[in-house]
């Protein structure tokens, strides 16, 4: 399975060492070409107007957009989250195709940040450690828009719509592929 990781900024070399430890090939996105022949696409954590801007002057929003229109499975994780969201609470570039409501640094500046167990729906096994960096969370969901994961005071960190899936936290962070293995089951 040939996994693309948006390289344009952000932790994008975390999730490709995920990705090696589960049998599957990363490879990184920064053109528009490098999106051919790719089964799957990770947007990583990183900062979402640097992303926004990025991707606008390397001409790669519209074909983000037609890779995820497409029916590919796509995985927005913290920055990236923001960056698939259609209300992010201010004007900025963004591909605005899950039909979500972020609130960006939810959790407050980085030294805000924590772990906490989560328990994500569809995850067997012990309680899965977020990893919570200036995070983002999703203030509500649209209709067709499940949420996967909450914490203790219902705040939503994770949720899927269709092959589109965004968490709030880090699961690159960590050395637990399960979130990961739960993203490259996805099916179109």
């Amino acid at each position: 399975m040939k996994v693309g990781v948006l390289a344009l900024q952000g932790d994008f070399a975390e999730h490709e060492w995920m990705l090696h430890q589960l049998g599957a090939t990363p490879t990184q996105v920064r053109l528009p070409r490098d999106l051919e022949g790719i089964d799957r696409l990770i947007i990583p954590g990183g900062e979402s107007t640097t992303f926004g801007k990025l991707a606008v002057r390397f001409g790669l929003m519209e074909p983000l957009r037609e890779f995820v229109l497409s029916g590919k499975p796509v995985w927005g994780t913290c920055a990236g989250l923001i960056f698939l969201a259609k209300d992010v609470g201010r004007e900025q570039p963004t591909l605005a195709l899950m039909d979500i409501k972020v609130k960006r640094n939810a959790f407050g500046r980085q030294v805000d940040s924590f772990t906490t167990d989560l328990n994500v729906a569809g995850m067997e096994g012990e309680p899965y450690l977020g990893v919570f960096i200036r995070a983002p969370l999703i203030e509500s969901v649209g209709e067709g828009v499940q949420t996967l994961c909450k914490l203790d005071d219902g705040t939503i960190v994770a949720a899927r719509q269709s092959n589109m899936l965004a968490t709030s936290f880090h699961p690159e962070l960590t050395r637990d592929t399960r979130m990961h293995g739960l993203f490259l089951s996805i099916t179109n």
